[in-house]
């Protein structure tokens, strides 16, 4: 994959933005991430090219912060809280059956490209867990048995968009 002008453009302005030094890292993947939806590792190249960001450092913190992504976010991005409380009342039963209707694993997007989904530590919406974010839209109370429903009616909403 590489990145086009218009793309490469917004990594150096970034950059600009934020700084070239490495303190800045964390910053500009964030923007990075906002922009793409992901890390695309042409940018992350771009990056360490116009900073003082040495590669492995960029690497390091990139894939040590879970908030990261490496690749494209599905239509539908489902996050799932696994906080304690959220776990306590069922989050991981909902996380095991996001994993068997799907065939993906958390961090994972459908060949599709029509649904992601990832855990997350916490949501904060611990007296109504176990909560989900379906691109946005928070869902609270949710048990395993209506996953099987919701992705229907989500591949519904993306048949008919």
């Amino acid at each position: 994959m590489s990145l086009n002008e218009a793309e490469l453009g917004f990594v150096e302005q970034t950059v600009e933005r934020i700084g070239r030094s490495p303190q800045a890292v964390i910053p500009i993947l964030q923007a990075l991430q906002e922009h793409f939806h992901y890390l695309p590792k042409p940018a992350l190249e771009r990056v360490c090219e116009l900073t003082d960001i040495r590669p492995a450092g960029l690497w390091g913190i990139a894939t040590f912060y879970d908030q990261f992504r490496f690749v494209p976010e599905g239509k539908i991005h489902i996050r799932i809280c696994n906080g304690t409380s959220c776990f306590m009342n069922g989050s991981q039963a909902v996380i095991n059956k996001f994993r068997e209707e799907l065939k993906i694993e958390p961090g994972q997007t459908t060949r599709n490209g029509n649904f992601s989904f990832e855990v997350v530590t916490c949501m904060g919406g611990c007296h109504h867990g176990p909560v989900i974010m379906v691109n946005g839209d928070y869902q609270t109370h949710v048990r395993y048995e209506q996953v099987p429903e919701l992705i229907r009616r989500l591949k519904y909403i993306i048949e008919n968009d």
